[in-house]
């Protein structure tokens, strides 16, 4: 089982987009499946290939998520995050605004889905390897 320090700590060496894969290994190595990152708040939860579940603290003050989900807009920044033109509270201020309740990172099948209020997926990326 992993510990929230074990993946802050694997967190912490992250300072763009550019290090995301590796990171993503990290979790990986750590018995990471996948987590879930919510928007309105920023707080993750973690769940293990073993069933163990980590939860975060949030990590920002709330935002409002549109009940209207906008798959062009998200597409739009997460182009203009990855580009490094958005810091991240911007993306997740732009993540809202797009109906965007949570994104997935699937370390299993190497992929980040972003999905709305109901599950709907808005978009899948595929996590490049490090």
């Amino acid at each position: 089982m992993f510990t929230l320090e074990q993946i802050n700590a694997a967190h912490s060496v992250v300072k763009s987009g550019a290090d995301f894969p590796a990171y993503v290994q990290a979790l990986i190595a750590l018995g990471v499946q996948h987590y879930d990152s919510f928007v309105a708040d920023g707080h993750a939860e973690y769940q293990g290939t073993d069933g163990s579940v980590v939860h975060s603290e949030p990590m920002y003050p709330p935002l409002t998520i549109a009940e209207g989900s906008d798959a062009v807009a998200l597409g739009t920044a997460l182009a203009e995050h990855q580009a490094g033109e958005t810091d991240y509270f911007t993306f997740c201020q732009d993540a809202a605004a797009a109906g965007v309740e949570k994104w997935r990172v699937d370390t299993v099948a190497m992929t980040c889905t972003y999905l709305d209020h109901a599950d709907g997926v808005l978009l899948t990326e595929t996590i490049p390897a490090a």
